[in-house]
């Protein structure tokens, strides 16, 4: 069991790894061997994940979530094999503890009385100079 937060744990064997053939410079390494990696993860069928947390991760996915609900990380920034893994399974933990943060409920304000009263001196001082842009009166 993977560890995400104190109510979240992953099961190993809902990950799905697949090494493909990084792009970018390296030569002849990079053209030879599979070191990036496809974390592929269904959100959706997952047990361990709350339905909220599902949501709001769905959100913040964005175009790495399939249609399914099937989260694919795409690492390839390290020449290894292993640090590309780790670094798709932190950027999966961390995009899931992300989404398990409840975002803070929105506290209307109004505008303070001094707010409007500059507001409206603005306005007025605005209004002035527009008005003297006008053609002078004979």
């Amino acid at each position: 069991m993977i560890r995400v937060t104190h109510r979240i744990s992953l099961d190993e064997s809902e990950l799905h790894e697949e090494f493909v053939r990084a792009s970018g410079p390296g030569g002849q390494h990079v053209n030879k061997t599979e070191t990036a990696v496809q974390l592929r993860f269904d959100v959706r069928s997952s047990p361990n994940i709350p339905d909220d947390v599902k949501a709001r991760l769905a959100k913040l996915a964005g175009s790495r979530m399939t249609q399914d609900g099937v989260l694919i990380i795409q690492a390839d920034g390290y020449r290894s094999q292993l640090r590309n893994r780790e670094d798709a399974l932190e950027r999966l933990i961390d995009l899931i503890r992300d989404a398990s943060v409840p975002p803070k409920p929105r506290r209307p304000t109004k505008p303070t009385f001094g707010s409007q009263q500059r507001r409206l001196e603005g306005k007025a001082a605005r209004s002035q100079v527009k008005k003297m842009r006008g053609k002078p009166v004979d």
